[in-house]
């Protein structure tokens, strides 16, 4: 089962924090908020924070620009990722990533459940890796940001955590640049 290694350091991780939204500024940001407050409580680090509405080119640009810089390990963006026709955040996330993390979705669909009930099939939350940075695209609803945190993000964005996490691998995400 899955657990804490004490006898292991802590790594933080500097993560970017993207808010998709057309109606949405810093005050009233409330996913966002909710993960800063969750990430910085955490031990890691807010590398940067943006919002910037449902286009698929601004999203890509932003995550692009983010995977790019070498202050950036992490990638988490809230919204747009429903059934309408202004939801493009995983189309942009999936223009950017080199691989995607299949199971990312599956997991976070089996936590939704067990919040939500059925509705949990109405999200597209995705994850990837582009550049040696980790993508992860969340609803845009507080809760929906908490539980991925709570239950996923928290725990493979921990060196420390047992039988394997995200930040262990982090220094191979881009060996296949580096070779000759």
């Amino acid at each position: 089962m899955s657990r804490i290694d004490e006898t292991l350091d802590f790594v933080p991780v500097r993560v970017a924090i993207l808010t998709v939204s057309d109606t949405r500024q810093l005050v009233d940001d409330k996913s966002g908020q909710t993960l800063v407050g969750r990430i910085a409580a955490a031990g890691h680090h807010i590398a940067d924070r943006q919002i910037v509405t449902d286009d698929r080119a601004k999203i890509v640009e932003c995550l692009q620009r983010w995977c790019a810089d070498s202050s950036v390990d992490v990638v988490i963006s809230t919204g747009g990722t429903g059934l309408t026709g202004r939801d493009v955040t995983v189309e942009a996330h999936r223009d950017v990533y080199e691989k995607e993390i299949d199971a990312f979705g599956t997991v976070f669909t089996i936590v939704s459940m067990q919040k939500i009930g059925t509705s949990a099939v109405q999200s597209r939350a995705t994850a990837g890796v582009a550049q040696g940075t980790y993508l992860f695209a969340l609803p845009g609803s507080p809760g929906a940001c908490k539980d991925a945190w709570d239950e996923i993000l928290c725990k493979q964005l921990d060196f420390r955590h047992r039988p394997c996490n995200f930040v262990e691998i982090m220094p191979r995400l881009d060996e296949h640049l580096r070779r000759k």
